[in-house]
């Protein structure tokens, strides 16, 4: 057993990412695994690696879902949306993306996309109420959609419901602005961060 603290001799818990490893153990969905994972990494409480080196130390084999989506993380996905948007187009004809590639406008620093197809200069970006409670992180949102779409950009903005919710429409409209896209010579694409 890890460490534990006490608090006011009544209330006993463990690390954080022990608490991730336990939680999901009792899971047997890939969308509520990431979405535990992606709520722990976001709000700061333990990082992938501590996640991973629990996981590790526990040796559970039958922890299948969250090795699935520490692969995912590891290969980029940076929350359970993204990582529902990746199965979505998994299941799809269309071309593959770039998943959170950096972009640079004429070699400065542009935006990270939650996908991006070159060839057509096409960003879609997942967004969440969630994660945009705060009005400073909702003005940052649009000010990096602003600069995307101020760069030639043709930027699809989603939600999570609608991903899950609305599927055939979602990938005809990717489909769509692929068809009407072109590329651009001032966006350049660096390394994924993830």
């Amino acid at each position: 057993m890890p460490r534990s603290w006490t608090v006011d001799l009544a209330l006993r818990y463990a690390p954080p990412a022990r608490a991730v490893v336990d939680t999901v153990s009792a899971l047997t969905g890939l969308p509520e695994v990431r979405t535990v994972v992606a709520s722990a990494v976001q709000q700061r409480r333990c990082t992938i690696d501590q996640i991973a080196r629990e996981l590790r130390e526990r040796h559970s084999a039958e922890n299948v879902l969250l090795r699935a989506v520490l692969a995912e993380v590891a290969d980029g996905t940076e929350s359970a949306a993204e990582g529902d948007l990746r199965d979505l187009m998994g299941r799809s004809d269309l071309p593959v993306p770039f998943y959170n590639p950096t972009l640079f406008l004429d070699g400065k620093f542009l935006a990270r996309p939650d996908a991006w197809w070159p060839e057509a200069a096409v960003a879609v970006e997942v967004d969440s109420r969630e994660f945009h409670l705060l009005p400073e992180d909702w003005e940052q949102t649009m000010r990096r959609h602003r600069r995307m779409s101020a760069a030639g950009l043709s930027v699809l903005h989603l939600s999570p419901r609608q991903l899950r919710t609305e599927p055939r429409q979602v990938l005809a409209d990717i489909a769509a602005a692929l068809r009407a896209g072109r590329p651009t010579t001032r966006v350049t694409m660096g390394q994924p961060t993830g």
